[in-house]
Parts: structure tokens; sequence; C-alpha cells
């Protein structure tokens, strides 16, 4: 149908889920234990997007310390994730909405399968996606494009049919990589500066301007 996407991919946290004040809990907590101190919270946000073995590579003295600090992450954040998260507002109606357009629908998340699975359980999500890629189902996940290409292949889908909505940096650069066009979501956490200096083809103050998109 003219006008009408081939697919709709998007990123997870901070766009589809409202996850930025459980990663924030979950890294100050982890960094007071094995830093001595809690991280500043602008410093953890500028890598969210990245999965998270790399964000603990960043931040730690070590390879070793690194994966110490992921275990304690992963550990408390099992005891507060339901509670702290939801989907941001009209994200299943849009989806909703899209699928009945016939536009085939998946997150593409830096998020690993089993706790990415679980928040969008969380957010009331798992009926209304056709794919979820994640970063331990690739070998090179966002930044690079590998994650948002074998969405493409999985649906059969050009890259010109296909809209990437994302709200990192690391999210644009992949869609960009990858050939779909890309939109911002300025309701994540990241600064306007740091996602229009990626290009991105759209700019989205909600999740409803998705809908307001054409591929034409």
């Amino acid at each position: 149908m003219r006008g009408t996407w081939g697919g709709v991919f998007f990123d997870l946290d901070g766009t589809l889920a409202d996850t930025v004040d459980l990663i924030l809990r979950c890294f100050r907590h982890t960094s007071r234990v094995h830093l001595g101190e809690a991280l500043p919270d602008e410093v953890v946000i500028s890598t969210i997007g990245t999965p998270l073995p790399v964000q603990m590579r960043g931040f730690a003295r070590s390879d070793e310390e690194a994966e110490r600090m992921r275990q304690t992450y992963v550990e408390f954040q099992e005891g507060v994730h339901d509670d702290m998260v939801r989907a941001f507002p009209g994200a299943a109606s849009v989806l909703a909405t899209l699928r009945d357009r016939g536009t085939k629908l998946a997150v593409v998340t830096s998020k690993h399968t089993r706790i990415a699975h679980r928040t969008i359980e969380c957010c009331g999500l798992s009926d209304s996606l056709d794919l979820v890629v994640c970063a331990d189902q690739v070998k090179r996940p966002k930044p690079e494009p590998e994650s948002v290409v074998r969405a493409l292949d999985h649906f059969g889908l050009r890259a010109d049919e296909v809209l990437f909505v994302g709200d990192s940096p690391f999210d644009l650069q992949a869609g960009r990589s990858a050939g779909v066009r890309t939109a911002a979501a300025l309701w994540g956490p990241f600064p306007h500066h740091a996602l229009t200096a990626e290009e991105p083809d759209f700019l989205l103050q909600g999740l409803e301007d998705v809908l307001t998109l054409t591929p034409d």
C-alpha cells in the first residue's frame, strides 16, 4: 500500500519502554558496590543503548571487574525490574495501528534476550510485536547495523521500506548504516543535540508521531 511502511523497528529502552530510572538506579547501586561511589547520571546516560557488558567495560578497571559489575547489576535488577518498568503512553495503540496497516513490527535492542522479553511483557507489548532482535543474537550489536539487517532479512524487506525509531545516537547510527530511514525519539534521555548530530530523517516529539510518517 502506498504510503505505508513495510516495517517499523523500535529500540526498547527509552523508546517503547520507560526504563531510564531503572537503569540509573541499577548503575548507582553497582558503581557504589564496586567503585565506591555512584557514577554521575549523565555519564551513564551517554552509554545507554549499548550492551551492558560494553557499558561496564567502559567504567571498570579490568575485564574481571567489568564482569563482576555486570553480575551485580543483573542481580540487583532482578529485584526491582518489574516495579520500575512501564510502556510509554500510546505505545500499545501505536503498535496496533501500524499492525492494522499491515506493517511488520520489531524491537531491535541492546538488551539480552531474557531481560528484553521480560521488559516487553511488563509493558504489555508481547502480543504486539512480530520479532525481537537482541544483543546476544548477533555478533556485532548496535551501533553496528547487524541487528537491523537481521530484522530486514527476517521479514524479507528492503531497507527503503523500513523506519527505525530510537532514542539514542547508537540506534540512529545502526539504522543509517543498515540503509533504513531513521527517526529520533526525543522523549528519551539523550539531549536533542546528541540526536540531531546523527542527522535522522525524522524527529519525533511523541510515539504517536510515528503514525504521521510515510516512506514516500
